[in-house]
């Protein structure tokens, strides 16, 4: 039977696994398959990035559109080419918009249907005022990185108040002076669906005008925080308004004070009762808040430049049912935890690691946990292939060897260059 008279379920199915260029080869086939391939459920995850509108005809808009493109990314800070977008591709829901000026703000009033929007960098300073949206209600996703205001920090949040059914907010890199326990207060209050918050913080404490919503009387339901250059400005009040957390990721600022983790942030980790997910990056020794780390915890990462293994040790016994380990580090130390991963973590999952300087015989070893089903490999090396070959062999394909390569276009410059170490995607060696 000729490929194009399989049932669209099938086909749809096998086409599913081929990447974008290999859809394109397929669509170049015959008429019938280019028909098919162009269907909008085989291109609902794919983002297209616009940026030479020259090359741009009606014949590719119109390829968009029979796609059901819904997502784009914006790489044009000509007026004209907005105007175009707008034009071909009016019920955009998913924008992202690399540089940004005052103008190009304007432009996004002639996108009604908005649900998610990032701006990411902006060669000029920009004005708050023109930052609005025609139905501001909504909007659920709004990534801000690396854009510079005219206004000060003390107006940024209460500009955005209008955006009042957020569920995920991203402030990273913003040219800002302020406190941080006022700032995630302020935010807590002008957003009561939100539900993840990235935020990178500033050491400099300054003056900030928290809006004036009513006071903040129960716990927020924010289920996801990202604090990055994290420091010890956060005050316990603030945490308490947080106890819902499921994940938290920290990545700690460098002069970050080895007491704080003694105290506040020790109070607060044992108050996450319902947290699954905990990442930290640079700050004090594991060792020192390994007794702090709720027992709930599926997912743990650290992120140092040390680690031995008594750090692992120290929080093996809490987390008997730990899920993904995720340790990086370049210290010779911890060159050994694959001998010791069957013992301290029978449960585990997934594993990342660096392997290079892994003895190969503990490394086959992990094939036998029970439970495993991916190795992640966080480097690469030249032996790594051959070996990738003979754990495959071993476990008959049962866990898989994958590497830490692949980042979404929808992600912001500062997970790009890995400010937020956990958000990297991975592609299998083996499958």
């Amino acid at each position: 039977m000729p490929l194009h008279q399989l049932p669209g379920e099938i086909l749809l199915q096998i086409f599913g696994y081929l990447s974008v260029a290999d859809k394109h080869r397929v669509r170049a086939t015959c008429i019938h398959l280019k028909e098919f391939v162009d269907c909008g459920l085989l291109w609902k995850d794919w983002t297209p990035v616009l940026n030479s509108f020259k090359r741009y005809n009606c014949d590719f808009w119109k390829l968009l559109r029979r796609r059901k493109i819904s997502q784009v990314v914006m790489r044009s800070r000509t007026a004209k080419d907005w105007q175009l977008l707008a034009w071909y591709l009016p019920s955009l829901t998913t924008l992202v918009m690399d540089e940004t000026s005052n103008e190009i703000f304007d432009s996004l009033k002639n996108f009604c249907q908005l649900k998610h929007l990032a701006v990411r960098g902006s060669c000029s300073y920009v004005s708050l005022n023109g930052f609005t949206l025609p139905q501001a209600e909504r909007l659920t996703h709004l990534s801000i990185c690396n854009v510079f205001f005219n206004t000060g920090s003390e107006h940024l949040i209460s500009a955005l108040a209008v955006f009042r059914n957020l569920k995920s907010l991203v402030c990273h890199s913003i040219d800002k002076n302020a406190d941080l326990s006022k700032v995630i207060y302020s935010i807590l209050c002008c957003f009561p669906q939100l539900k993840h918050l990235s935020w990178s913080c500033s050491p400099t404490k300054g003056a900030f005008r928290v809006p004036s919503p009513l006071p903040l009387e129960n716990p927020h339901p924010l289920s996801s925080l990202e604090l990055d250059e994290f420091h010890d400005s956060l005050s316990p009040d603030v945490m308490k308004l947080m106890p819902n957390l499921d994940s938290l990721v920290l990545r700690c600022n460098n002069d970050l004070c080895p007491d704080f983790f003694s105290k506040s942030l020790l109070i607060w980790l044992r108050g996450l009762h319902r947290l699954s997910s905990l990442a930290i990056s640079s700050g004090p020794r594991v060792y020192i808040y390994a007794d702090a780390i709720p027992s709930s915890v599926r997912t743990l990462t650290f992120c140092h430049e040390v680690i031995s293994l008594l750090d692992i040790v120290s929080f093996a016994r809490r987390l008997t049912n730990l899920v993904h380990l995720h340790v990086d580090t370049r210290s010779s130390y911890l060159d050994e935890l694959p001998a010791h991963v069957p013992q301290l973590f029978p449960n585990l999952q997934i594993i990342s690691i660096r392997g290079e300087n892994v003895l190969e015989e503990d490394f086959l070893d992990l094939h036998n946990m029970a439970d495993l089903k991916y190795v992640e490999m966080l480097d690469s090396w030249p032996e790594l292939p051959e070996l990738a070959a003979k754990f495959h062999e071993l476990t008959d394909s049962r866990i898989l060897i994958r590497t830490s390569q692949q980042i979404d276009n929808l992600d912001c410059q500062c997970y790009r260059n890995g400010l937020t170490f956990h958000r990297l995607t991975s592609k299998n060696i083996f499958e």
